[in-house]
């Protein structure tokens, strides 16, 4: 008898800027394949090491398939299966008893797990509207660059990725592009193979450092102060669009003035680099400013996990407007490109309901200080204490900043947890309930990007394993049990994707390739129009002034910076792992034993006073705890800073932590958002 084969259109659900579409080969029913779908010209048939291993990920043997009910302490893992029903009645009467009492008790806690529209906020954020629960301020990966990006240019809007490939000099600033935006880095290899420059700004010599022609090693949090130094040389040499700072942007006289207060030499100091690499970059912008060829940055979020990294990425994004770059389709900068979607939201997530709860306007519990939060009593001014989490798309216990204070908090026996996930993790492991959700291959989804301007729509390739529900089909159930009978509850998960632009993007053609493209100019801000309050690139904000901050972007120091505390005279930045993608995929076998343990790079300038060797067993510390972890001694790491890759699930670290025991919970200047890349710690071996 011959095998019945299908070929299945979907997208990648994960949080890269990239959002491949997906074709899944399926054979009886099993999915045997999934690959890049080479229609799609931003995917171009290729992925990631990590999602052309979905399947492995999707069949994984130790995937949850039943709902599971908390046998053993909270943490020890220890479950037992129960029925569906028998799970959802006993949630309900548990959230329900508790919302008697005061619904802002319970919190959703959820994340970028899926990018989906669907299966992220859609039911979702309905049913938690209309039970009014606390909002959850979701924080912890981009709010403070979206900030910057708010109130410089009006909104996050860039660069269409695509014409990167047509610039001739490329600055790839805070990102590791090869490892986290792999199709960003294909336009830029063709502008390389065209002449153009590229130039890495990083603290860590990542593998996109190796393959560009430069590479700026800055001490984190200093992203500000070389932006103001190539203004002041691009001021002193006259490489300045005066016909565009005039008709398109606000507060240049301000800005000249502060930008002339930063030489070179006195941001080499600040930024810990040389400052002939600073005048040479300048020469470099320079040049190609005079022969009017194209210039553009790229981007990324690890510089603005930072306490000044809000203002970073606003300084970083003065920078085109000050070169009339944004005049090229292949100039100008990109960060995100999420706010060009015509995404329907309020029709997804209804926050209307919140008036049928009871509660119009519940309070907003940032998730980035979920630690302290957990560990917070009642009070007039914090409100109820927190005594139910319902967690969905996010390991917290793994992900958030401080993780002692995270576990302390997931750990409470007054704590009432269900964790909505594919694997046992960190934070399933202090649930008194999980319920298996469906992967990417198993349920419908609608899909906007960050990286570039397409939409795409995700059909299930595979009946669900097991007993495993969307979480869509979760929360209905739930609704239902809590008596919630509006209409939306209803709406099953193709009218869901239908909703989610409603007839600004044509679903015939998602339904029928897969992917559509936003009809969006080449060059947004040729001719200025930028969002901003006054159609122009604000460099001087008067909405920031007006909350009583400085007006223009500023050069803040880190909280945690460098020589403030003898005992700790390191700093510590923790990027992703190449084969993880925040802690998904690090339970995948074949993509842990590639990374092979947690790793700490080190400069031999750190390790050799230390008594450090390559290959070391190393105790990295500070007053928030201590993290066991393998010292890799080169070139990776610059002088005085640490790289500690992440993010490893805390139980399959070596000593029961992973990095995120080291950082704090003090926020960003802009965004409320974690500041990861800002913290002090010192290193001995173990």
């Amino acid at each position: 008898m011959s095998a019945s084969t299908q070929v299945i259109r979907g997208a990648c659900p994960h949080d890269c800027p990239d959002t491949c579409a997906l074709l899944t080969t399926v054979t009886d029913g099993v999915a045997v394949k999934v690959q890049g779908n080479p229609a799609h010209p931003q995917t171009g048939g290729v992925l990631c090491t990590k999602v052309s291993r979905y399947t492995e990920r999707t069949y994984h043997p130790e995937r949850v398939l039943t709902p599971l009910r908390r046998t053993g302490p909270k943490g020890s893992g220890r479950f037992e299966p129960v029925g569906w029903a028998e799970a959802l009645d006993d949630i309900a009467a548990r959230l329900q008893a508790i919302a008697i009492r005061d619904p802002q008790a319970i919190l959703p806690y959820s994340y970028a797990g899926t990018m989906g529209l669907v299966q992220g906020e859609s039911i979702a954020a309905r049913f938690f509207h209309r039970l009014g629960a606390s909002r959850l301020d979701r924080t912890i990966c981009a709010s403070a660059g979206a900030a910057g990006l708010e109130y410089t240019l009006g909104g996050k809007l860039g660069m269409r990725v695509e014409f990167f490939a047509e610039s001739r000099l490329i600055l790839i600033w805070g990102s590791n592009s090869i490892g986290s935006n792999l199709h960003f880095w294909r336009y830029a290899q063709e502008a390389k193979r065209q002449g153009a420059k590229l130039v890495c700004i990083d603290p860590r010599r990542s593998e996109t450092a190796d393959k560009c022609h430069e590479h700026l090693a800055i001490l984190p949090g200093t992203d500000a102060a070389l932006a103001y130094a190539l203004m002041h040389e691009c001021i002193v040499h006259g490489w300045l669009d005066h016909g565009y700072i005039a008709r398109h942007t606000l507060g240049w006289p301000q800005l000249r003035d502060r930008a002339l207060e930063w030489p070179p030499e006195r941001a080499a100091a600040v930024c810990g680099i040389a400052a002939e690499q600073i005048v040479k970059l300048a020469q470099d912008i320079g040049r190609c400013f005079e022969r009017q060829e194209p210039i553009a940055i790229r981007l990324n979020y690890g510089m603005q996990r930072t306490r000044g990294g809000g203002n970073a990425v606003r300084a970083v994004a003065c920078l085109p407007a000050v070169l009339g770059a944004w005049r090229h389709r292949a100039g100008g900068l990109l960060l995100s490109n999420s706010g060009a979607f015509p995404l329907q939201r309020d029709v997804l997530q209804r926050p209307d309901l919140l008036q049928r709860s009871g509660v119009p306007a519940p309070r907003f519990i940032n998730m980035s200080t979920i630690g302290d939060d957990l560990l917070r009593p009642a009070s007039p001014e914090f409100g109820p204490r927190i005594e139910a989490l319902v967690v969905y798309n996010s390991n917290p216990v793994a992900v958030a900043p401080e993780s002692g204070k995270v576990a302390a908090g997931f750990a409470r026996d007054d704590l009432f947890t269900v964790v909505l996930e594919h694997f046992l993790t960190d934070t399933a492991d202090h649930a008194d309930y999980v319920l298996p959700a469906t992967t990417q291959l198993e349920h419908w989804d609608i899909h906007a990007s960050y990286g570039h301007t397409d939409v795409l729509l995700n059909r299930p390739a595979i009946a669900p394993l097991g007993q495993a529900w969307p979480n869509t089909q979760i929360f209905r159930e739930l609704a239902r049990r809590m008596g919630f009978d509006e209409p939306c509850f209803n709406d099953d998960d193709e009218t869901l994707c239908r909703q989610a632009f409603g007839a600004a993007v044509d679903f015939d053609t998602l339904l029928q390739q897969g992917f559509a493209s936003l009809p969006l100019p080449d060059a947004p801000f040729a001719a200025g129009g930028f969002p901003t309050p006054s159609g122009k690139c604000e460099f001087f904000s008067e909405r920031l002034q007006a909350q009583g901050m400085d007006g223009l972007p500023q050069v803040l120091p880190n909280h945690e910076a460098v020589g403030s505390d003898p005992r700790y005279p390191l700093a510590m930045i923790s990027p992703p792992a190449r084969h993880f993608l925040n802690s998904t995929f690090v339970n995948v076998q074949s993509l842990r034993d590639v990374e092979g343990e947690p790793v700490l790079e080190m400069h031999p300038d750190d390790a050799t006073p230390r008594g450090v060797a390559d290959g070391d067993r190393v105790i990295v510390f500070n007053d928030r705890g201590r993290y066991e972890c393998v010292a890799r001694v080169g070139q990776r790491a610059r002088p005085g800073v640490v790289n500690g890759l992440g993010i490893w699930w805390r139980k399959l670290g070596l000593n029961g932590t992973n990095v995120n025991e080291l950082t704090h919970q003090r926020l960003t200047d802009l965004g409320r958002a974690p500041t990861f890349y800002d913290c002090l710690v010192e290193v001995r071996r173990a």
